[in-house]
């Protein structure tokens, strides 16, 4: 006989903290953007009284691939994390401009799932920003009002995304994975 499983209890729900943004910390998924001025002026940095520039990082769309400059609003600000995505040919930046965002990250394992073990949340204010390496699977909240972020990425990518959200055409840039449910611990 079959147990019912309006009956049987919720999967545990596993906390998840979030950190500070540190480019140490984010290192194993990328890099941190925003970091101070790196102390030298050299031929990727500059600085006077009016303003001050520096190499950050040289961003990377893939073989092939164009860059793509989109703006994103994200709304989402529910604790619970149960789907992450990755994008395989392509690094990601996101910028927060207006409000706070909170980067969920993971590495892949060696059948490139989610290694979960991995898993890891980080505080992201204007100001700063991250960029992904390709294969790092992530999910973005905020903190309860709508953000709006700037994202650097690979054209192709955002359209193969696009048909597959909007038509349900099979992704090949990009993929989607449910995960056991994880809560973000504020």
């Amino acid at each position: 006989m079959m147990a019912d499983s309006r009956n049987m209890p919720a999967p545990p729900v596993t906390p998840l903290p979030v950190e500070a943004l540190t480019a140490e910390a984010f290192a194993p998924f990328g890099w941190m953007l925003g970091k101070p001025f790196p102390g030298k002026v050299d031929a990727a940095a500059y600085a006077s009284a009016g303003s001050d520039f520096w190499h950050e990082h040289a961003f990377n769309p893939g073989t092939g691939g164009e860059h793509e400059i989109l703006w994103v609003k994200y709304r989402v600000s529910t604790p619970s994390i149960d789907r992450l995505e990755t994008h395989h040919l392509t690094e990601q930046a996101v910028i927060p401009l207006v409000g706070n965002i909170i980067q969920i990250v993971a590495v892949s394992d060696g059948n490139g799932a989610p290694d979960l073990a991995t898993l890891r949340a980080f505080s992201i204010l204007p100001g700063n920003g991250i960029c992904m390496r390709p294969g790092i699977w992530h999910a973005t909240r905020t903190d309860g009002q709508e953000t709006t972020c700037m994202m650097l990425t690979r054209g192709s990518t955002t359209a193969d995304l696009v048909d597959h959200l909007t038509r349900g055409v099979p992704a090949t840039e990009s993929r989607l994975h449910d995960i056991n449910r994880f809560q973000l611990d504020r």
